[in-house]
């Protein structure tokens, strides 16, 4: 029997491995675009940078140290220098696809970063298998601009896998709809007619304003605004103003809120403050033929009656006032029960005509 050469002992005590099969190595050198493992094999096994991670520009120093073990699978076993080239990623992905399966299988909720911004949606990446969540899915509601999705971790579900067709699609949305209607019902089983509580302006239109109770949204509607007069919601509030509301009503699933609270009614102290035959001061809000409604106090206004601008005839109001005047005027009547008070400036011009009077003919007697 013929002796076998040195060379030829040391190349049988080598394990033989074939393409596609999966090994395990040892680091034994690591540069910023290659690894190099030691995989039981003649010649050493190359990871680069290419086929370690999907992310470009990465240092693999920082990621991987002599030392550590690792699997891969074998692209080459010559790569035509004499060195066996090894995917890492591509072991991953299958491992990762495997995963993700059983996630579509389950219905589990995964958690991954967002790798990349895509006109048509989002691409995250699952133990390197990728996966896309279309722009419609992204969120419940309609958003135009993705970047801000840009390397941050999402919950998602798997809705559909197909990898022999590359379509392994995830939907955001779903679970944003499903823990909202958690956060309604819950919101709703705590709260009442009459609640107090903090909200968060969330759109402000030209009747209202809608305002995030945490679970729900409510409308605030101008005439709730306030006791006073508001002009325009989009001049009082902003979105993302922290507002003060009260429960005025639940209808189903929708809630009316007031910031009207009833300790601060302006009518509360007003019979004492615009009792009859009190001379006051306030500013014409709003005209009509028949007269000027003048505001003593926010939440409070009087009727100034054409018939008592003048003691000259007047047609209507806006000949001689303007709204945003000022003006003086003694209240001639309060009705508290029909929340209305009537004023006159011709009963001061009256009073003041028979003062001056009576001062003149006090001094022709004397």
């Amino acid at each position: 029997m013929s002796e076998q050469s040195f060379e030829q002992m040391l190349e049988e005590s080598f394990k033989t491995i074939r393409n596609g099969e999966v090994v395990e190595g040892t680091v034994i050198d690591v540069k910023p675009d290659e690894i190099v493992l030691n995989i039981g094999y003649k010649s050493d096994g190359i990871i680069t940078r290419n086929e370690y991670t999907n992310e470009s520009n990465v240092d693999l120093t920082t990621m991987v140290e002599v030392g550590n073990t690792m699997e891969a699978k074998v692209l080459k076993v010559n790569d035509g220098d004499g060195q066996v080239l090894l995917t890492y990623k591509r072991l991953a992905a299958e491992k990762g696809s495997k995963r993700l399966e059983e996630a579509f299988e389950n219905q589990e909720v995964l958690k991954a970063k967002v790798v990349q911004v895509l006109n048509g949606g989002l691409s995250v990446v699952v133990d390197e298998a990728r996966v896309f969540i279309p722009s419609s899915l992204v969120s419940d509601v309609y958003e135009k601009d993705l970047t801000k999705y840009d390397g941050q971790e999402i919950e998602f579900v798997i809705t559909e896998f197909n990898p022999r067709r590359r379509r392994i699609i995830g939907d955001r949305k779903q679970l944003l709809v499903a823990k909202k209607e958690e956060l309604r019902q819950a919101l709703f089983a705590k709260i009442s007619v009459g609640d107090v509580m903090e909200g968060t302006v969330k759109n402000v239109t030209d009747f209202g304003a809608f305002i995030d109770l945490g679970g729900a949204d409510g409308l605030l509607h101008i005439s709730e605004m306030s006791w006073g007069r508001v002009e325009s919601p989009k001049k009082t509030f902003k979105v993302g103003d922290v507002v003060k509301v009260f429960i005025k009503d639940i209808n189903e699933t929708k809630i009316a809120l007031s910031m009207k609270f009833p300790e601060e009614n302006p009518w509360n102290n007003a019979a004492e403050k615009f009792a009859a035959g009190t001379i006051i001061t306030g500013r014409v809000a709003r005209m009509t033929d028949f007269g000027a409604f003048v505001e003593l106090a926010p939440g409070i206004d009087a009727l100034l009656h054409v018939s008592q601008i003048s003691k000259e005839h007047i047609e209507k109001p806006s000949d001689v006032l303007k709204v945003g005047q000022e003006i003086e005027a003694k209240i001639v009547d309060f009705n508290e029960a029909d929340k209305k008070i009537s004023l006159s400036m011709k009963a001061l011009i009256q009073e003041d005509e028979a003062a001056s009077a009576q001062t003149e003919a006090a001094a022709e007697e004397e």
